[in-house]
């Protein structure tokens, strides 16, 4: 295997840049830039010279032995100051070293997950990590990098195949006396996993809400406030202002920071009877735009609901123009009410999230479902009878192989240049 390097840090100026390189040439590159290996872990500052013996730069270099790295391989990291120009010649030079070329985008962390240091579940884990902007998105991200879902996944699947042989055993000894039915265990351990990753199902929408972000749509007619709410949401001019009706023509968003939870924020165009073709549009688009959000802010103008509007759970009336009306509750312009409204849009969504399972990929959850379908239909041929032990448990074997395949343990070859796409070089 090619011993790989890449920049692990951002590019641009900074105080410190890390290089790393890995694989079984990354001894030789220590020697190549510093002159002798470095064997031990502790961490010594070298001087790296090129081919020629010019100085590049005096670096940090620590040594990462074969089984006690990221990647599982012998790893070498510098740790140079952050010039551009620096981390420019010492790049180079490393691309002049027999054997060792640049990493390809993820290729680190393929390399982690095919030497067993990582599940495919932990691997989706890092590149969510990497990606959060939020502190909920950071603890979600960071209980499936930290191995949650492949300690249940083991979980599940201890109690699967101890199933799976109990109804083996029944079909392989068919034609002699079994002192005891097995049935109401396989249907003890089967109902329990099947509890649990219903469980999960249930929780996957919030838990990609969670990683990919909560929408909440503003909607009212027009010059209720709308713009000027998400403007005072938003702390700038986010959205146009003006006394003329329908001013609003397409969808705008907003993305905050609600207590940790990603929130999107979408002005959308004023709801009403419209002769105007544009307009039309742009209230077709709020509406659809609206269906799809997770919570809807229904701004009012004396009580009276917009077209296209109906209540239910997911919908939070409140008065607006508090400035100007009698009665209101909300004003942008004034910042009346604000900080209260932000709070029960916030206490709204914390709920949504609190039911948020592991599953934070569509992946994830299509894997979930066609698990849980499995063990029901393995429940179902029970019920049946014992004659149909032998399509309860293929139901039990496919239910264990969409289990593993969130961990990666059959055959993913598929799902890796889709996931590892995702990933910088460094990484």
């Amino acid at each position: 295997m090619d011993t790989i390097y890449a920049l692990a840090s951002a590019r641009g100026k900074a105080g410190v840049a890390v290089i790393r390189a890995s694989g079984p040439r990354a001894q030789h590159v220590c020697v190549q830039l510093t002159g002798k290996s470095l064997d031990g872990p502790k961490p010594s500052l070298r001087r790296l010279r090129d081919s020629d013996g010019v100085l590049l730069d005096e670096a940090l270099v620590l040594f990462f032995a074969k089984g006690h790295s990221f990647t599982g391989e012998d790893v070498i990291e510098l740790q140079t100051h952050g010039s551009p120009a620096i981390v420019n010649s010492v790049l180079a030079e490393l691309g002049q070293i027999d054997g060792v070329r640049l990493a390809e985008p993820g290729e680190f962390t393929r390399r982690a997950l095919e030497n067993g240091r990582m599940d495919l579940a932990q691997v989706e884990g890092l590149a969510d990590l990497i990606e959060a902007e939020t502190e909920a998105q950071r603890q979600q991200a960071l209980r499936v990098f930290d191995g949650a879902i492949g300690m249940r996944v083991e979980a599940w699947r201890t109690d699967l195949i101890r199933a799976a042989a109990l109804l083996e055993a029944t079909i392989d000894f068919a034609d002699e006396d079994i002192p005891v039915d097995v049935t109401p265990e396989v249907k003890e351990l089967t109902c329990g996993v099947l509890s649990q990753v219903t469980k999960e199902v249930t929780g996957a929408h919030a838990a990609e809400r969670v990683r990919d972000g909560f929408e909440v749509a503003i909607l009212g007619e027009p010059n209720v406030g709308k713009s000027t709410l998400l403007n005072a949401l938003a702390g700038r001019e986010a959205a146009i202002t003006s006394s003329v009706a329908g001013t609003t023509r397409d969808v705008i968003e907003v993305r905050m920071d609600l207590s940790g939870l990603p929130v999107t924020f979408l002005d959308t165009a004023g709801l009403r009877e419209t002769q105007d073709e544009v307009e039309a549009i742009g209230i077709e688009r709020a509406l659809k735009r609206a269906g799809h959000a997770d919570l809807r802010v229904v701004l009012t103008e004396g009580g009276k609901l917009p077209p296209g509007v109906d209540l239910g759970p997911d919908v939070l009336v409140v008065a607006g123009k508090a400035d100007v009306e009698t009665g209101g509750e909300v004003s942008g312009a004034t910042g009346q009410g604000i900080s209260e409204l932000v709070e029960e849009v916030t206490s709204r969504l914390e709920n949504k999230a609190s039911g948020a399972s592991l599953a934070i990929r569509a992946r994830h959850a299509e894997a979930l479902k066609t698990g849980a379908t499995s063990l029901q239909n393995a429940l179902d041929e029970l019920d049946r009878g014992m004659e149909r032990s032998e399509l309860a448990a293929e139901e039990l074997r496919i239910g264990i192989r969409a289990l593993e395949s969130l961990v990666g343990r059959i055959d993913v070859e598929t799902l890796l240049d889709e996931i590892f796409a995702s990933f910088c070089l460094g990484k």
